[in-house]
């Protein structure tokens, strides 16, 4: 079976070469930062702190308590889930924005596209405006 990648995801082999681009350094510096991020931030983590990066987010560990479950090859046994840690990643303001924005301008895009535009009326020439009175002073 042929594994064909996915347009719509990007793997951390394309996310090291697009950052070694953008930031203007070799693949091994950007791949060797990558994977100092990623230490640091599960370091933190495990010791239950939270790593902020401000305006693009919050990386943290939450505790999902136990609880009773469905055991599914026999729905009719409950079973206890036990407690685990979790990742968790909480967006920030800027990232939010960021989609937000891009999201609103495709739509637009779009509706642009669908829509036929009307042509816009001539501008009224300066002469053609009428006296705004100015408030006195």
């Amino acid at each position: 079976m042929i594994h064909m990648p996915n347009p719509n995801k990007i793997n951390k082999d394309q996310l090291i070469e697009k950052i070694a681009s953008r930031a203007n350094v070799s693949r091994k510096e950007a791949e060797d930062v990558m994977d100092a991020f990623e230490a640091v931030v599960i370091d933190a983590m495990r010791e239950g702190k939270e790593a902020v990066l401000t305006g693009f987010g919050s990386f943290l560990a939450r505790k999902r308590e136990s609880r009773m479950g469905v055991n599914p090859q026999k729905p009719s046994e409950r079973i206890k889930i036990p407690t685990v840690t979790v990742p968790k990643f909480k967006a920030g303001k800027t990232l939010k924005d960021a989609l937000k924005n891009s999201s609103e301008s495709s739509q637009q895009s779009q509706a642009a596209e669908s829509t036929p535009k009307e042509p816009e009326p001539p501008a009224e020439p300066e002469s053609a405006k009428p006296d705004i009175p100015q408030p006195a002073s």
